[in-house]
């Protein structure tokens, strides 16, 4: 169907429209005839019909109450009748546009045009650019309709990820992105690095749907990688192919209802056959990201020797139920029991007994992934609260008008800058350094810089609460993603480890660190 013809209007001319039968606004320049939709209101007709709204200009009005998504939406699109002769509209969507937002502190400064960072170059700019493209073009609109209802991630979202490689670069550099076509070849396989990967990380959260960004291949980012770099290259050559394809999925299935950050407290066993062939596994496993549509489990195990680490496949004996959680059930999020599995022994990753460094190699990844979803996410809480506290109008004067506002405003700034900058600089040091060198110099750093990120991101999800009021506890309009924000940043918190755990983490590793002669 062709879209009708919008007609030109004077001011003069809309003013006339000003009667209940007969009902015209304006809106940023766009003139609408709401004169049928008035009863269909949300908030009923009167709103419509107060003193200063008919046939007036309405914006400051709308965009005190709604979301500027609103207008864009096919049923309110078709209300509008034309435009103010000689105006252009002012106001234009800067979430999820594909644009880099002008709004302060919005984006990492390196992103800002006349502000410059010793870290990223043309090459990762250009990788910037076209993943945000497909992130919002491809990953948010599903995002937003899978956080709704629940279901996982479209399969064709997955496709489309696979096609551009996008599964393989989570996994960071490394061996296995040679002789793959990164992002249509916008970078070459022995360039990507981590701040290539931090691009796609930060970008994946920006779909502001916290279940959807786990249900989204996270138990791949944390379960593959031992498969990588501990798996016999029989394994790999099955196992690997399947899943950064997208056509098979994998979990990590270390935490039980019995020990969570306890790695060794873990109850699961698994106990070689008299002939020594497979691994008979028995226990459970809980809170498991992907759990439920997982074809692999990476599973941590007590065995004769010790900790073991073991790639099941799902098979007669596994079983998973979902754990209804705060946030979507998109994530997948799983109890797991292993009853009396037979893996084949080939199956094990690293050695007998040597399972704990398997986890702990995987766990700086991890830790270091969530610290950039993090600083990414309080980012883009300081952008709608800056949006917010200059549209939003009490006692006659804008919201940041308020000292006590900017305040607020001033803290959330402060945290998601310092986290950027400490997550830059490890970042560097990731590019820098061996395997081995990671593991034994970065794991404390990440660890306190994970629970300073967390630590923060909860400071600043109250404050957000507290600038847009009631909005900020409704799960649509204005506030919605503020909700979803507050009601789901304690997730951050105790996956990849609690705050207070890590915390010490990071303590004990500096205090061995400390030179025997120190002194006073």
């Amino acid at each position: 169907m062709a879209s009708k013809e919008l007609k030109s209007f004077t001011r003069e001319e809309v003013a006339k429209h000003n009667t209940e039968s007969n009902l015209w606004i304006i809106i940023d320049s766009k003139v609408y005839d709401v004169t049928r939709f008035r009863n269909m209101h949300p908030g009923g007709a009167s709103v419509l019909l107060e003193e200063g709204i008919p046939g007036e200009d309405a914006t400051e009005a709308f965009y005190s109450l709604h979301r500027h998504e609103v207008l864009e939406r096919p049923q309110y699109k078709r209300l509008q009748i034309g435009y103010i002769q000689g105006e252009e509209p002012q106001i234009v969507s800067t979430i999820n546009d594909g644009a880099i937002s002008k709004v302060p502190y919005a984006e990492p400064t390196w992103l800002v045009d006349g502000y410059h960072s010793p870290y990223y170059t043309e090459s990762h700019r250009r990788f910037h650019k076209a993943v945000r493209k497909f992130m919002d073009d491809v990953v948010y609109p599903d995002a937003q309709a899978r956080e709704a209802d629940g279901k996982r991630p479209s399969q064709l979202v997955f496709d489309k990820m696979a096609e551009l490689e996008l599964h393989a670069m989570r996994m960071g550099p490394g061996k296995h992105l040679k002789g793959r076509t990164l992002m249509n070849g916008l970078v070459k396989p022995e360039e990507f690095d981590y701040f290539h990967e931090l691009i796609i990380s930060q970008e994946v959260c920006r779909c502001g749907a916290r279940g959807y960004g786990d249900g989204l291949n996270a138990g791949c980012v944390i379960g593959l990688p031992p498969v990588l770099n501990f798996g016999s290259p029989e394994l790999k050559a099955r196992v690997v192919p399947e899943v950064l394809s997208g056509k098979k999925f994998i979990c990590l299935a270390i935490s039980e209802a019995q020990a969570g950050s306890d790695v060794f407290g873990l109850q699961t066993t698994a106990t070689k056959t008299e002939d020594g062939k497979h691994w008979i596994v028995n226990g459970t496993k809980k809170w498991i990201t992907n759990g439920m549509w997982a074809d692999y489990f990476t599973v941590g195990c007590k065995t004769e020797d010790g900790f073991t680490v073991i790639l099941v496949e799902r098979q007669e004996g596994v079983e998973t139920k979902p754990i209804k959680t705060a946030y979507s059930p998109t994530a997948g999020t799983s109890f797991v029991t292993f009853d009396n599995v037979k893996v084949p022994v080939e199956n094990m990753l690293g050695e007998e007994g040597g399972g704990i460094f398997v986890i702990l190699s995987n766990f700086n990844h991890e830790r270091w992934v969530m610290c950039c979803t993090s600083a990414r996410s309080q980012r883009s809480v300081v952008e709608e609260c800056l949006k917010w506290t200059t549209q939003r109008k009490a006692f006659g004067k804008p919201l940041n008008s308020q000292a006590v506002v900017r305040a607020k405003l001033a803290g959330m700034i402060a945290r998601v800058e310092s986290i950027q900058s400490w997550l830059e600089n490890i970042t560097h040091q990731m590019n820098n350094m061996s395997y081995k060198e990671q593991a034994n110099k970065l794991a404390g750093p990440i660890a306190l810089l994970k629970m300073y990120s967390t630590r923060s991101a909860q400071e600043t999800a109250t404050d957000a609460v507290q600038i847009f009021g009631g909005r900020g506890v409704t799960q649509t309009g204005m506030g919605r993603f503020i909700e979803h924000y507050h009601r789901t940043i304690a997730f951050d918190a105790l996956l990849g480890g609690a705050e207070d755990v890590l915390a010490d983490l990071g303590v004990r590793q500096a205090m061995r660190s400390m030179p025997k002669n120190a002194r006073l």
